[in-house]
């Protein structure tokens, strides 16, 4: 049976049909990544085990038990995790399979998946382009249909950057509503694991799955986790904001795009106004500051004596983070650096609360520029931080947001925007997200990335 382009829905409803089996299923998936991976280069280990269960792709900073986890890195390049991350552990428990470890940008550093050690992924759109970063081994996987849907983790627009590049549905989770536990720490008080998928319906189904406390992580929420599914299908008219400062110094057929969305958004019926959010150069200086401090302390663990191989096997991009976090946390520069950081932080987390008083969503650009050339990365020395910049406020700040595809530039290229909402708040981003969808299906772009990969 063709499966190619089946939802996750729709495959768990053809198997409790018994349509079609949950081997037919994962023999399916596997012939595709035999034929495509090795063009894309998307996965860094692939799972051959007669594994039961819809299969889908996990970033490999997630660590599962007896499988090879390495996030990118020849540290870590014969590591094979003794435990379960949470979030693989609660999505096998209802029946998926774990087919395939993503490629990443190296310990997720970098927005382009070039800094990964196993080679650069490629844009399922165009092979000389890149799929974005750190996620762009799932997002790539989603969009070229060698699975129906992965998971990533996004501490800077990690996941809704490479699925604006790749044409698909990628959410960053408030923080602490998916726990951390298993998840290779990048900056740990940004890390948000989060679906990419090709329809809202799947990113709230796999959200619903992974969501929750954990006893594990003590970051995690034990705020209450929604209905996804029946909250998104309830007919509603929101307030959407807009803020002019998003869409400074963004691609003209990126914004003229959005501009088109946003007159879609009006005659639907909700209502759209401006506010005022501060500019998102801000939370750029605030996180390049915390997260390069968070990764000098969490790569610290990394030496060789209880993991892998030694210190010498960095790359240079970890190199480069691991100095500049731990310049910023000496003595006689801390206060001057990361005590001052925290305190925009701070001010931008209530620049959003406040803003939230008055609309329901925000929505804007996600990514300033389409799909580069694969090489540009080592043209920018904050290459990540520039591409990145319109995505680094969420995780600053901690709320959710969505990224959805809104259509092709002239060159073909996938066009996105981001819906963001208040802490917890993920059923009305998803509620505005599927009726776009049902508005637009997206102006067709997950159904032509699909197509390009027909058998």
């Amino acid at each position: 049976m063709d499966l190619l382009g089946f939802t996750i829905t729709k495959i768990r409803e053809l198997i409790e049909k018994k349509t079609i089996s949950e081997k037919e299923v994962n023999e399916y998936f596997l012939k595709r990544i035999k034929k495509y991976n090795p063009v894309l280069n998307a996965f860094v280990t692939v799972v051959d085990n007669n594994a039961k269960g819809i299969p889908l792709a996990v970033k490999d900073n997630y660590c599962t038990k007896g499988v090879r986890t390495t996030a990118s890195s020849k540290v870590l390049d014969d590591f094979i995790p003794p435990y379960e991350s949470t979030v693989t552990d609660r999505l096998t428990k209802k029946g998926f399979s774990i087919i395939a470890k993503a490629n990443m940008d190296a310990w997720a550093h970098g927005a382009s998946t070039a800094t990964s050690d196993y080679g650069v992924t490629k844009n399922p759109w165009d092979l000389s382009r890149y799929p974005g970063g750190s996620s762009g081994g799932s997002a790539a996987s989603v969009s070229s249909y060698l699975v129906p849907g992965a998971i990533g983790s996004d501490t800077g627009g990690s996941i809704r950057h490479p699925a604006s590049w790749c044409g698909i549905i990628g959410l960053k989770s408030t923080y602490g509503r998916v726990s951390r536990y298993g998840l290779i720490a990048m900056g740990s008080s940004f890390d948000s694991p989060g679906p990419m998928t090709l329809s809202v319906e799947d990113n709230a189904l796999l959200l619903r799955h992974i969501a929750g406390k954990d006893k594990f992580d003590a970051t995690s929420s034990a705020e209450n986790v929604s209905d996804y599914l029946r909250e998104m299908k309830i007919a509603r008219k929101l307030v959407v904001g807009i803020a002019e400062s998003y869409l400074e110094g963004v691609d003209e057929q990126i914004k003229g795009r959005f501009n088109e969305v946003v007159e879609i958004i009006s005659k639907m019926g909700h209502t759209v106004k401006k506010v005022d959010l501060l500019s998102p150069k801000y939370s750029i200086s605030v996180y390049t500051i915390l997260q390069r401090a968070e990764v000098s302390s969490n790569l610290a663990r990394f030496d060789g004596v209880r993991y892998g191989n030694d210190r010498s096997h960095f790359g240079a991009e970890a190199k480069r983070r691991i100095m500049l976090g731990t310049y910023t946390l000496s003595h006689g520069y801390y206060d001057a650096f990361y005590k001052r950081a925290q305190k925009a932080r701070t001010l931008i987390k209530n620049n959003f609360i406040k803003v939230f008083e008055d609309v329901d969503l925000i929505i804007g650009p996600n990514v300033p520029v389409t799909a580069l050339k694969i090489g540009d990365f080592e043209k920018y020395p904050f290459y990540g931080e520039l591409m990145d910049q319109l995505n680094e406020p969420a995780n600053v700040s901690g709320i959710p947001s969505l990224s959805i595809p809104i259509g092709l530039n002239s060159e073909g290229l996938p066009l996105s925007m981001q819906i963001m909402g208040s802490y917890f708040n993920e059923s009305t981003i998803y509620n505005l997200a599927y009726q776009l969808e049902k508005e637009t299906d997206f102006f067709g772009v997950v159904k032509k990335g699909i197509s390009n990969y027909k058998d």
